[in-house]
């Protein structure tokens, strides 16, 4: 049985690439959905919208590219965001920004892409691992 993530829906495969970045690290919208390929950064919005509370995607750690947490539809869970990034060492700037040179993840293992299907333009690496 192959890994594969090609036949997954969209919002799988979404959620697949979230699940890679590590505690302490941060992507943003664009940067996920630049791996996903075929993918707007509103669209991995709406994907961690739709996650629930027992979901095991840690969504928190998807912000904009400006590095500030993105206003939530209603206003809920733009404070629990920040906690629970606070919680796991990310420090924010007066005005709310992440430091991504500081926090910023470098994206998938090159393996881990190719064993799941996943072809991504070599721009979104954005720093060595």
């Amino acid at each position: 049985m192959s890994d594969s993530l090609r036949e997954a829906s969209l919002y799988q495969k979404i959620y697949a690439v979230v699940r890679q970045i590590p505690p302490g690290h941060v992507a943003t919208y664009g940067q996920v959905s630049a791996v996903v390929g075929a993918c707007t950064p509103r669209m991995v919005g709406y994907a961690m919208a739709a996650l629930s509370a027992e979901d095991d995607v840690p969504w928190q750690r998807v912000i904009n590219r400006q590095g500030t947490v993105s206003e939530r539809k209603g206003g809920g869970g733009t404070s629990r965001q920040y906690e629970l990034l606070k919680a796991e060492g990310i420090e924010f700037s007066y005005d709310g920004r992440v430091d991504f040179a500081k926090a910023g993840w470098g994206g998938p293992d090159w393996a881990w892409l190719h064993q799941h299907g996943f072809n991504p333009p070599p721009i979104i690496r954005t720093k060595p691992r």
